[in-house]
């Protein structure tokens, strides 16, 4: 087979090419892995997925009473006149009572006419009624029933029902989250040493939850009969239940 010789600059450009291609593998070899394989060695190591709770129970310090005056009269304005003269004397006795003017709130004010009904003929007119609701604060929970009977004395005849809460929640929820969090980390370290892993670092945390006002417990109209002279309504704050949820990302490793 005849040799072939090349010269000149065309030479030079062959010897180029030979040592470009000579060196590929090597620079190949020195480069880092794709992404593609980074990924693929990470998904190795599986991540764990958790929730945990904290949990505290505390007593009341505050309480909210629902409570109203209801008056009715042939006229509107009778009906009213009525109501306006009772809820004057309920806010007397609230004052009196040690209740500051910042934690009475009127929550409703309505006015209704008031029919009788008689089978084949139209409704007749039987008068009006007046609703006047307070919504009141009792920041001494030992107080809410001698509050209750000093509102009924003097004119309250509906009573809707007492809420017990807390005025800052903020302490005892920081408490049920130091709680949520040691949960959740004791439950990981336990998932790791299952797996024969180790944590490598919590990579995120989600906090749901935190303090809910329990639901009204109502106040039944036998208590609104009570005698002047008779003990107070009887009335137990027990005990409030504040609880934060947590979920959290931990990654495992070798």
């Amino acid at each position: 087979m005849p040799r072939i010789r090349l010269a000149g600059p065309v030479a030079a450009s062959a010897v180029a090419l030979a040592l470009v291609a000579g060196a590929a593998p090597a620079l190949a070899q020195s480069q880092p892995a794709a992404p593609a394989q980074q990924v693929q060695i990470m998904a190795q190591y599986p991540a764990l997925n958790l929730a945990a709770h904290g949990e505290v129970k505390i007593a009341p310090d505050k309480a909210d009473i629902n409570f109203g005056v209801v008056t009715e009269a042939p006229t509107a304005a009778e009906a009213m006149a009525q109501n306006a003269e009772r809820m004057t004397q309920v806010m007397r006795a609230l004052t009196g009572a040690g209740i500051e003017a910042r934690d009475i709130q009127t929550s409703g004010l309505n006015l209704q006419a008031q029919y009788d009904y008689v089978q084949d003929q139209p409704p007749r007119l039987r008068g009006y009624q007046a609703t006047n609701r307070v919504t009141v604060l009792v920041r001494d929970v030992e107080a809410v029933g001698t509050t209750a009977d000093a509102v009924v004395a003097a004119g309250v005849n509906q009573i809707d029902g007492i809420t017990f809460g807390l005025i800052d929640p903020t302490e005892a929820e920081n408490q049920a989250r130091q709680l949520a969090v040691r949960a959740l980390q004791n439950k990981a370290e336990v998932y790791a040493q299952a797996t024969g892993l180790r944590l490598a670092g919590l990579r995120s945390l989600t906090e749901a939850g935190g303090y809910q006002p329990q639901p009204p417990m109502p106040m039944y109209r036998m208590a609104l009969q009570s005698s002047a002279d008779a003990a107070s309504t009887p009335v137990s704050a027990g005990e409030l239940s504040v609880r934060i949820d947590i979920t959290g990302v931990y990654d495992l490793a070798r």
